[in-house]
């Protein structure tokens, strides 16, 4: 297998991984339709960023510590699960709030608090504490590495497929979004689409604690088809 091919092989999977719906496509497309576009934009390249570090971190060996350890692997668990429950819970905290105080922005024009700096920050953050990401690449990378090939070079690559593939179609929702915007360009349509978004992070980081208290260790995933991120 030469490098390009296992450049392409696995742009396959991590394609279609992308196109699956899940909490990184969740946080772009809510950031597209309730805040401004250089706030979607920074979050998608907040979730990129995240990809990026769990690929280097793949590649070196510091992931594979995940999954060697229960211990490392749970306290990462923990720590992501609460952190999405919070960002769930407080996304629904400001919807009910917004419901009855129109100062809170409209989805035309965005609450001014809602920075460029803040959207990366929720995807990175997302992504860095969301350890099914480093699993995926620890579980994945291997498949694609070429004989004499550096498995830090090949990984850095590889993660960057991933993201160049997550970013491309963030491009399309954050685009779409601007379209459908027009239609929510109303408090109410910005609060009902920051309940979804927070019942879906509370959902996954729900999700996450128990898997992290009631799961077997991390060895024992099934990857890639349970990996949802």
């Amino acid at each position: 297998m030469t490098i390009l091919d296992a450049v392409l092989a696995f742009a396959v999977v991590a394609g279609l991984l992308t196109l699956v719906p899940g909490l990184d496509t969740a946080l772009v497309l809510r950031s597209s339709l309730t805040r401004t576009r250089p706030y979607a934009w920074a979050t998608a390249v907040g979730v990129a960023t995240g990809a990026m570090v769990w690929g280097i971190a793949a590649a070196v060996g510091i992931s594979a510590l995940l999954t060697a350890s229960e211990v490392a692997y749970r306290v990462l668990t923990v720590a992501g699960a609460g952190y999405m429950i919070w960002l769930g819970a407080s996304m629904l905290w400001k919807s009910f709030r917004r419901d009855g105080d129109p100062r809170e922005g409209t989805a035309a024009t965005p609450p001014a608090a809602a920075s460029s700096w803040q959207g990366w920050m929720v995807g990175a953050g997302t992504n860095l504490l969301n350890p099914k990401v480093g699993v995926f690449y620890i579980a994945t990378i291997p498949q694609f590495l070429p004989p004499g090939v550096s498995p830090l070079l090949m990984g850095v690559v590889l993660a960057g497929v991933h993201c160049a593939l997550s970013l491309a179609w963030f491009a399309v929702l954050i685009l779409g979004g601007g379209y459908a915007r027009r239609w929510l360009a109303n408090t109410r349509g910005m609060a009902v689409i920051d309940r979804i978004t927070g019942v879906v992070l509370g959902a996954f980081g729900g999700k996450l604690l128990i898997d992290s208290f009631a799961g077997g260790p991390p060895s024992s995933l099934a990857l890639p088809s349970t990996v949802r991120y």
